[in-house]
């Protein structure tokens, strides 16, 4: 079967969906120089700004968590692709500032090439920017090298916490601190029952037989740790908090942010039955849920699956989590 969506040109993707997002959302977000979503009315230069870039396509990641309390800008690529470094430099540029920049890059090879262009150039102008990896997929082995860990869906709550920390004044420094404790707390396993479109060519990005799926699959397609047949949705959740849980050294007594995150074409009456043995299996082994959080934030088109995200997580960062933000499509409590 071909593809089926509403489009118009192929190469027109990235510029009409962002000249869309940020027209439904005027009094939160403004497009500037074509590629760069920012805050539209940014607080003055006193706090610490949050920097992220990554490909379109994930919608509404990564651009629907600017706002207040949340990035400050997202350097748009296009459809899975990094934007290139002129254009994060560019964006670097314009949150110039004392206090500094603090600049999420995702574990991807494109992103982060682009990431460490742009921080070169930064260092070679005098720009006060701290960069942070995330790297929270576990599926390569949760003691494999943080360069071969892939950056999930992990990277929104996290952006969540510097955002909060900046916006409470805090440092350059601080808030890098404090994002690299929940960085280094938090896990990510995704799986996959049905591939998505590329929209721009139309091509399947992997393929699964009808009675497959694989965990641990990439966002952009990347193989998982193998292909097993179907399981139920208990089945599903059971194997993967297990491995979750073990790779961020929870224990009894520990408080758990979840996030169950739909790839675009799951529907959230299977996010709600999932997350509902996942919350049993960790009541039961002594834990708590906290911050709960189901629903898209980062999507592959019309891929079928979910990530399934858990940060062990202490009363600052449930603090930071639970700060007031304005971001279209972060959720305040």
């Amino acid at each position: 079967m071909g593809m089926k969506k509403f489009i118009n040109s192929p190469d027109r993707l990235t510029s009409e969906l962002l000249e869309g997002y940020c027209g439904a959302f005027p009094d939160k977000v403004k497009l500037v120089s074509g590629k760069i979503v920012m805050r539209a009315h940014p607080k003055d230069a006193q706090k610490v700004a949050i920097l992220t870039l990554g490909g379109a396509g994930h919608e509404p990641a990564l651009s629907g968590f600017v706002g207040e309390g949340l990035l400050d800008a997202s350097v748009v690529g296009d459809i899975f692709a990094a934007p290139g470094a002129p254009k994060v430099i560019e964006a670097m540029r314009l949150l110039k500032r004392e206090a500094g920049i603090l600049f999420v890059v995702l574990n991807h090879a494109g992103d982060v090439m682009s990431g460490n262009m742009a921080m070169e150039m930064a260092q070679q102008e005098g720009l006060k920017v701290k960069m942070i990896l995330t790297h929270e997929d576990i599926a390569p082995g949760a003691t494999a090298p943080s360069e071969d860990r892939r950056g999930l869906v992990g990277c929104i709550p996290l952006y969540k916490v510097a955002g909060a920390a900046a916006e409470a004044g805090r440092s350059l420094d601080e808030v890098y601190a404090v994002a690299e404790k929940f960085n280094n707390n938090m896990a990510t396993l995704a799986v996959a029952l049905k591939p998505a479109t590329h929209p721009q060519s139309g091509q399947e990005i992997f393929t699964l037989a009808d009675d497959e799926m694989e965990i641990g699959m990439g966002q952009h397609g990347e193989a998982g740790t193998g292909r097993s047949p179907m399981l139920s949705a208990d089945e599903t959740a059971v194997k993967m908090i297990t491995q979750l849980l073990q790779a961020v050294k929870a224990r009894k007594g520990d408080k758990i942010h979840v996030m169950i995150n739909g790839a675009g074409a799951t529907t959230m009456m299977e996010l709600f039955i999932v997350f509902r043995r996942v919350k049993q299996f960790i009541e039961d082994h002594g834990m708590r849920t906290v911050n709960a959080l189901i629903g898209e934030y980062l999507t592959v088109q019309e891929m079928g699956g979910f990530q399934m995200f858990v940060a062990k997580v202490d009363d600052e960062l449930i603090q930071l989590l639970n700060r007031p933000s304005n971001a279209p499509y972060w959720i305040t409590r």
